[in-house]
């Protein structure tokens, strides 16, 4: 089974993304560099907006993801809670 993964930009508000992916998927390896934090999982990884909401304190739409990403691999899924990255069709 092939990794996926996501990279986000470092910022005070991808913390609380990047806790909530984690806390999300026990599988997942959490790799911080200077500018960015790329999350690698065995065949899906899934960022859930409660989990991310609980996080950041605030309400949050699945589609401010994109405003921090900077790559990610795998097919996408996406409904309005729940953004689900994999290698299963």
């Amino acid at each position: 089974m092939s990794n996926v993964f996501i990279a986000f930009q470092t910022n005070e508000e991808t913390r609380g993304i990047i806790d909530a992916i984690a806390e999300d998927n026990p599988n997942a390896v959490v790799n911080e560099q200077p500018a960015m934090v790329k999350i690698d999982a065995p065949g899906s990884l899934t960022i859930k907006r409660g989990t991310v909401e609980e996080k950041l304190g605030r309400d949050f739409d699945l589609q401010e993801l994109h405003v921090h990403l900077i790559t990610l691999a795998g097919h996408i899924s996406e409904t309005d809670d729940e953004f689900t990255l994999s290698w299963k069709h």
